[in-house]
């Protein structure tokens, strides 16, 4: 039998009933639960509460909840346990009902447990009423809270990911990958920014192709709200498509189709000027309440920031790229005997620029120098600099000056300048009719050489302390290596970008790269391609540059080869390595049986400017252009004493340097410099093409005897 909700003495709880009994009764029902059948009885005015139909329920508990959200069902059935088992009287709880029309209404309930004398429980009779009007205000309040929680969290997190945003395309990424259109529940969005001149270039659209067909260029007079908010500096909120299409009738027969129904126009302003506008468009929204109107004004604010910072990083990077290009050799030069390959990758795909650099130089004689260098830093004043040395270094090498001299006068160039920069560099000359290169290296990487078989090994080459370091510390020796490249073998420069990486040292990498270079395309130009794809898809933090230089077949120049080398004093090395770069000159020029000649003569002159001057010397052959092929072998030193004649001594050891020279050469001589002299001697190694000359053994021009 089920109890009428009659009186406050009938009804479990402290539910009041009003003097309107009837429409109490229409909000508020009962219930009695037999447990013992499992049946529940429900009356006219539970079932109304519950929006049933007499026949459409059965009586078991487990109709009803069927009509609950799961969770909800299984958090009732709990409460109504606990009071069962732990001997309550009463219990009561809120849950939701689905209603026939499947929307959800939120339901309150109390019940009584009626027990035996034993305390076993038999009956639960209860209310069941209408908590709609009282959880509304409560639950609004609750998901407003919620909402603007979630909002202020997407400013928040918004905002942390733009402070990583460098260019104006970061800041275009995050606005549409930090998923913050979802959270701010925006269908799509639209950016422009304003050029001089008072265009606006729409930068971004999301989805990608969304945007109006004839609205990437506008202008700030156009009658669009874009436009407007820049005008204004102010945010135009769009309430309704009604406001959408009398507001902007121009933009919304294109605005119409895509099912939007409210905007948000944000004007991006930073210091007190328009830069740019933010617009959000939604699909199901109608208005905006003044909390979510200050939280959108907020991301317009931190958006502004971000752009201004991308805008003013993008033109400092486009300046220093602009000036690091133009520092950069427009071309690369073509050099007989020679395949030349060059390749500039500035660190993180492009957006940074720093000083490393590359260069080729023609030389006179069938030479080029090679030169691949990295300033410090990455900015404009490092690009500046990049570009005064690559300068610099190309004139000392076009003077003739030799390696070391032109890194050590690079050195001192650099310690001048008002700049607390230092280089790291290698440079290498190479005389392509005999293979014999010439490499210098101040601080830099040492260069990798891959063989005909595709082979690859590390060059040690011996080096001095990196540019502007070598002046500061007065220790200008750069000591002078020498390598043979014989037809089709590579030499490869490159700066250290291309071999540092995290994770690993730095022998790891040269590991790596060696094994790149073994297993990379044979082409030149397509392994130059094959290093910058890698470091492309690794990234990294600094700058690459790379130099690929390959001997072709032998070259012999029209107008006669040269090689130069300075020969320190008290620098064995040295004096081997021009031993070696002479005898390979030679043997390369067709010199014939007077190789061994030309070599023992020059190697004599070498030997005497270092035992009887102070200081070193400069060591030149060439071969001088005409009809008949003749070698020349010069001996520079800064001592301005003419040699005298005098006799061997007593025991046959000493006194026998220029007589040999003169018993070898067709002809010697000595010339006064401006800072010293020079002593030659001529080997006449047969015409153009025709066997190597016998030699007339001329007289010498200049006076006989010896220096001492």
């Amino acid at each position: 039998m089920v109890e009428r909700a009659a009186g406050a003495s009938t009804l479990p709880g402290d539910w009041p009933v009003g003097p309107d009994e009837s429409l109490a009764l229409n909000r508020m029902g009962s219930f009695d639960w037999d447990l013992a059948s499992g049946l529940c009885h429900l009356d006219p005015a539970a079932l109304r509460v519950l929006d049933l139909a007499p026949d459409d329920y059965d009586g078991r508990r487990e109709s009803l909840t069927a009509r609950m959200p799961p969770a909800e069902a299984v958090r009732l059935d709990s409460v109504v346990a606990r009071a069962l088992k732990d001997g309550s009287e009463h219990y009561g709880g809120y849950f939701r009902i689905r209603r026939s029309d499947g929307a959800l209404r939120w339901t309150h309930t109390q019940g009584t447990v009626r027990r035996d004398s034993a305390g076993r429980p038999l009956r639960i009779i209860g209310i069941v009423r209408d908590a709609t009007e009282e959880l509304a205000d409560s639950a609004a309040r609750i998901e407003a809270d919620a909402v603007r929680r979630r909002q202020t969290s997407v400013v928040e997190s918004t905002t942390a990911a733009l402070g990583h945003a460098r260019t104006v395309q970061d800041v275009m990424d995050v606005l549409r990958d930090s998923q913050g259109l979802e959270h701010f529940g925006a269908a799509s969005l639209v950016v422009g920014l304003l050029e001089p001149g008072g265009r606006i270039h729409l930068v971004a659209e999301g989805p990608e192709e969304a945007f109006v067909p004839g609205t990437r260029y506008t202008h700030v007079d156009d009658q669009y709200p874009m436009s407007e908010v820049m005008r204004t500096l102010a945010p135009r909120f769009i309430e309704s498509r009604e406001d959408f299409a009398v507001s902007y009738p121009i933009l919304w027969p294109h605005i119409e189709p895509l099912g939007v129904r409210a905007a948000a126009y944000l004007p991006l302003i930073a210091q007190a000027r328009p830069i740019g506008a933010l617009g959000l468009l939604y699909s199901d929204r109608a208005g905006f309440s003044s909390e979510e109107r200050d939280v959108l004004v907020a991301l317009g604010s931190s958006v502004a920031q971000s752009v201004q910072r991308a805008i003013l990083y993008d033109q400092e990077h486009d300046l220093a790229e602009g000036l690091q290009q133009a520092m950069l050799p427009r071309r690369i030069p073509e050099v007989p005997g020679a395949q030349l390959a060059v390749r500039y990758r500035s660190a993180r795909m492009g957006r940074d620029i720093g000083g490393d650099w590359y260069d080729v130089i023609p030389l006179p004689g069938g030479r080029v120098g090679a030169v691949i260098g990295d300033v410090q830093g990455h900015d404009t004043d490092a690009a500046a600099v990049m570009g005064q040395l690559r300068i610099v270094l190309r004139a000392y090498a076009a003077e003739g000056h030799t390696p070391a001299t032109v890194m050590a006068r690079a050195s001192v160039f650099l310690h001048e300048l008002d700049t607390d920069r230092f280089a790291t560099c290698t440079y290498a000359e190479a005389d392509l009719s005999t293979g014999v290169v010439q490499l210098v290296r101040a601080g830099h990487v040492d260069p990798l050489l891959r063989d005909t078989d595709g082979s690859c090994r590390r060059v040690p080459v011996g080096g001095g302390l990196p540019l502007g370091l070598s002046a500061e510390f007065g220790r200008l020796e750069y000591p002078v290596s020498t390598v043979e490249l014989d037809p089709g073998q590579t030499l490869l420069l490159f700066t250290d970008g291309l071999v540092e990486q995290p994770g690993f040292d730095f022998d790891d990498g040269m590991q790596l790269l060696t094994g790149l270079v073994r297993n990379g395309p044979r082409d030149l130009q397509q392994l130059a391609d094959h290093l910058c794809d890698v470091v492309d898809e690794r990234g990294g933090e600094d700058d690459v540059a790379i130099l690929l230089l390959r001997r072709q077949g032998a070259f012999i120049p029209q107008t006669g080869g040269r090689l130069q080398q300075h020969v320190g004093q008290n620098d064995p090395g040295a004096l081997r390595s021009a031993r070696h770069m002479i005898r390979s000159a030679v043997r390369a020029w067709g010199a014939g049986e007077r190789t061994d000649e030309i070599v023992l003569a020059a190697d004599e002159l070498i030997t005497n400017a270092l035992m009887h001057t102070d200081g070193g010397a400069i060591a030149t052959v060439r071969v001088l252009a005409g009809a008949e092929r003749r070698l020349r072998v010069e001996v520079e030193d800064r001592s301005s004493a003419l040699p005298r004649r005098r006799e061997a001594g007593e025991e046959g050891v000493s006194g026998r340097g220029l007589l040999l020279v003169d018993r070898l050469a067709d002809t010697w001589g000595v010339e006064s410099r401006g800072t010293g002299k020079c002593v030659w001697c001529e080997f006449a190694v047969g015409s153009r093409g025709g066997p190597a000359g016998e030699g007339a053994g001329a007289q010498p021009p200049g006076p006989e005897g010896e220096w001492r």
